[in-house]
């Protein structure tokens, strides 16, 4: 049987019993860093009597196959990464559908998610989401990823580094637009966890104020396009501005509201308010 287990996305104390217990009971442990691996046991107080393989990025499609002759051969093998579920970001996929081809039995044990964790503490609904994983590296193709989703309605989940955390949140404010709601989660779980609840536009300014940049591991929770209103002139665009300033909201504010509202660009609804 290959099993995936979920590990602690921080502190070592949110692993489940079944993790403890399989660590200790298994025939081999695949791990994504084999030195993490041993960390952890030792934080969980755990002594891992199976076989111990590194099984990673670069070395998955050659250990892919010796693994599957594990398990046909009756092993029980336990794939872990560093930090949440396997195949998620990480090495697993190309292992799970090797096993399944071959007649193996695949199961998981759940554990601690960075998706599902920032998700519910965004503040942004999470009713439906979709997971984008990392953004590209390069910018050229980074600005196409984003702005196919400039539309996506459903909140989006993403990784990051945190050297590419500004250029990121900056691709986004530039595609998706300044003004659309996010968060940035860092370090969840840990001792200086931290969410930034903002627009892009001011989560890329928080950036440029961390007087030694972001730090830890970073997940980016990134609002679901608004619902476009069809049709809206400037004298009804215009009219909308001005409802929202006799509430009480200056311009800016008002214009800011409206665009949110509507999904209409902030130039569009500046234009008409001003015409």
């Amino acid at each position: 049987m290959l099993i995936l287990a979920g590990t602690p996305i921080g502190r070592p104390d949110d692993a489940s019993p079944r993790l403890r217990e399989l660590l200790a009971d298994v025939d081999v442990v695949a791990a994504e860093d084999t030195r993490r691996l041993k960390r952890l046991a030792d934080d969980l107080g755990v002594q891992v009597r199976g076989r111990v393989v590194s099984y990673f990025e670069g070395n998955e499609r050659g250990r892919t196959p010796e693994l599957v002759e594990m398990l046909e051969a009756g092993s029980t093998v336990l794939l872990v990464t560093d930090a949440g579920m396997p195949s998620v970001s990480d090495p697993g996929y190309r292992l799970v559908d090797a096993a399944l081809a071959a007649g193996v039995d695949v199961t998981a044990v759940p554990g601690p998610s960075a998706v599902l964790t920032a998700l519910a503490l965004s503040g942004l609904p999470v009713d439906r989401f979709s997971f984008e994983g990392f953004a590209p590296r390069k910018q050229g193709e980074r600005h196409r990823v984003l702005t196919a989703l400039a539309d996506e309605r459903r909140t989006m989940v993403f990784f990051e580094s945190p050297h590419r955390t500004r250029a990121t949140l900056a691709a986004m404010a530039e595609t998706l637009g300044p003004d659309r709601p996010a968060a940035l989660c860092r370090e969840l779980t840990k001792t200086h966890e931290e969410v930034v609840r903002d627009r892009l536009g001011a989560l890329v300014e928080w950036v440029d104020a961390q007087e030694h940049g972001v730090r830890g591991e970073v997940t980016l929770v990134v609002s679901g396009a608004p619902e476009r209103v069809a049709d809206l002139g400037p004298d009804a665009l215009r009219s909308l501005v001005r409802d929202a300033e006799a509430e009480g909201l200056s311009r800016k504010d008002a214009i800011a509201r409206v665009v949110e509202r509507t999904g209409i660009r902030k130039r569009v609804v500046y234009d008409a308010a001003h015409s």
